[in-house]
């Protein structure tokens, strides 16, 4: 099953890479670098829309293998998991320590009234 993971992260990977090259070459609005490769030339390696339609298929294509990896990976990582040994809610183990004792604080005795102890509000 860690082979499968060690794949799937791979190509989660390589596909982000992908997405981001082929983001960057495809030809937008302004003078991006898509026009560096001829995007808006008609006597490119693919025509006139032949790259914007090759590049966004690509696109399409990288995104959807970036989608799959990360399923798998998320049901790997739901598979392979430890099974968890108490939390915030669960119980506490023998193994740890004892909550330490409150420390009480020294209480004086007055000959006065307990009338006169008290702190006034």
């Amino acid at each position: 099953m860690n082979y499968i993971l060690t794949i799937a992260i791979v190509l989660q990977v390589l596909s982000a890479l992908a997405i981001i090259v082929l983001v960057l070459l495809q030809h937008g609005k302004g003078a991006d670098l898509g026009a560096a490769f001829g995007g808006g030339a008609s006597g490119s390696l693919f025509g006139a829309s032949g790259s914007a339609n090759f590049l966004s298929r690509s696109t399409a294509v990288a995104a959807t293998i970036f989608f799959c990896s990360t399923l798998a990976l998320t049901v790997g990582a739901k598979h392979n998991r430890a099974p968890v040994s108490g939390g915030v809610l669960g119980t506490i183990s023998e193994t740890t320590a004892p909550a330490p004792e409150p420390i009480k604080a020294p209480v004086e005795k007055n000959s006065e009234s307990p009338a006169q102890n008290q702190i006034p509000r």
